[in-house]
């Protein structure tokens, strides 16, 4: 029989460094963190997991440095499985050293393994100017590139991140800033020595930056809402590319019904526009849907919503900014966020009422047709299941980004009666030929009926009146997902934006 009392001592060893490792950087600077409104590394993780879920790996790493600065383990959201980092800023300002690179390494690498998402929140300064070469030595960056397309990829930017460490936010599948945050190539000292250039963090990479250029995608008021944000995002999604997304359970919202309110959001006259947001409060089950990167590209919405308790990936035209014409920040949205759709087997519903891509020479400078045609790539070579509904207008390229041509492989294509579509409008079409009145009147007539010429050729599957929107969709949602494969397998492209 062993003697128990000989492991005193060992143990005792064990818990002392172990406690060394959860107090981080120590008292006065936890506290110097907290006073600032924002939670510590393993506040964060708390929050953001189910209660008692987390299972750390590697607190011993860095020896006198608590953790090598980052937190890492594995836990449940919503009795999901994850793999979580975080970086500590109150530990030698959260920086990367070879410990901490191969924790980030190990995290990455077992997400693809496990099958499970990857969530990092950020708050660091980059590689740690140890002096040390790191020879040969993976970076982590291998490893979290692998996971795009594999996994869901998440990440939390909850104060300012530099250098290395902030490199994973542009390979993410989703980005969230805190109004703390800030991101950047490197800090403003640097920059100050590179270049001269005198510049605080937040004009360096602040929310009013990092949201517009679209780097990061959405944006919240504290540590606690951007987290909480976090697990909502996920909640759409499967554990990875290997499984499908998960089903709600039946009840009253998730049961086909009229939309006889589109009659009256959703004006007859082109000329007269409208808020998107008030047709997916009526199709979808219900209207807490989450719209992602809402500041940037907003001539088009892209949101993750229910349809009869299936999650869903919306693309859709917003008449109310350019009437609804494609610029390129919003072919850009949408290209990213189709491609991360696809690669999780979320059915893709598009919504078009567009008069085109947008056109002009600051659109061009802008690169349009170069956004434009990677927005249709991303959609015509999706695999998912694709739903369209034309509610009023649909014109040139504009349409088939939007998923509107023939052969495209959609489960199902409807639109409105009196929906007009073409190379252009007539007016558009008047002007440029120089039509007089007669002809032009000729035009519009013909637009008018363009929709009844298209259903006679099979340009659609069905018209359809504004108050069966929603069943029409939810009738051949259910059949494409009755349909498709029962082991589903990841695509072989990536989700990371070029």
């Amino acid at each position: 029989m062993t003697d128990a009392r000989g492991w005193k001592e060992t143990l005792e060893d064990l818990d002392g460094r172990r406690e060394r490792s959860a107090a981080m950087g120590g008292p006065e600077r936890v506290a110097k963190h907290r006073a600032k409104g924002k939670l510590t590394a393993r506040e964060r993780i708390a929050h953001l997991l189910d209660p008692g879920t987390f299972q750390e790996f590697g607190s011993l790493v860095g020896g006198e440095i608590a953790a090598d600065a980052v937190v890492t383990g594995s836990g449940l959201i919503d009795g999901a499985p994850v793999m979580v980092g975080a970086e500590d800023f109150t530990t030698v300002a959260g920086t990367i050293a070879p410990g901490s690179n191969a924790k980030r390494y190990r995290l990455a690498e077992l997400a693809v393994r496990n099958k499970v998402p990857l969530v990092m929140l950020l708050e660091g300064a980059g590689f740690r100017p140890t002096g040390a070469h790191y020879g040969r030595t993976p970076t982590d960056l291998l490893a979290q590139a692998r996971c795009s397309g594999r996994v869901p990829m998440v990440t939390g930017v909850l104060g300012a991140s530099a250098g290395h460490g902030a490199l994973i936010a542009p390979v993410s599948d989703f980005a969230i800033m805190s109004r703390q945050g800030a991101i950047f190539t490197a800090g403003p000292p640097v920059v100050r020595e590179s270049t001269g250039e005198d510049i605080s963090k937040e004009d360096l990479g602040g929310p009013g930056v990092a949201v517009p250029s679209g780097l990061i995608h959405n944006l919240a008021d504290n540590d606690e809402d951007a987290l909480d944000d976090i697990r909502r995002y996920l909640s759409y999604f499967p554990s990875s590319a290997w499984s499908y997304p998960p089903a709600l359970l039946s009840d009253g919202s998730t049961e086909p019904r009229p939309t006889p309110e589109l009659l009256d959001i959703i004006s007859r006259d082109n000329r007269n526009t409208y808020d998107i947001r008030a047709v997916l409060d009526a199709v979808f089950d219900t209207p807490d849907w989450f719209e992602v990167q809402p500041g940037y590209g907003t001539a088009i919405v892209c949101a993750l919503a229910h349809l009869g308790g299936h999650p869903v990936a919306v693309v859709a035209n917003q008449p109310q900014v350019l009437a609804g014409s494609i610029d390129a920040a919003a072919a850009d949205k949408a290209a990213h966020f189709i491609s991360v759709a696809d690669s999780f087997h979320l059915p893709l519903v598009f919504l078009a009422d567009n008069p085109g891509m947008l056109p002009g020479s600051e659109s061009e400078r802008e690169g349009v047709l170069r956004a434009g045609a990677r927005m249709f790539v991303a959609q015509t070579t999706a695999t998912t299941i694709k739903l369209h509904v034309t509610l009023r207008k649909a014109y040139g390229f504009g349409s088939m980004v939007m998923s509107l041509i023939g052969f495209d492989d959609q489960t199902a294509t409807f639109a409105y009666p009196g929906a007009t579509m073409g190379a252009m409008s007539a007016a558009a079409l008047g002007l440029a030929s120089g039509a007089d009145e007669d002809i032009a009147a000729q035009l519009r007539e013909r637009e008018l009926l363009a929709s009844y010429h298209s259903a006679e050729h099979m340009g659609f599957d069905e018209l359809i009146r504004p108050d069966e929107t929603r069943d029409a969709l939810l009738t051949a949602l259910r059949r494409g997902i009755f349909a498709r494969q029962e082991v589903p397998q990841p695509v072989t492209r990536s989700a990371i934006v070029p």
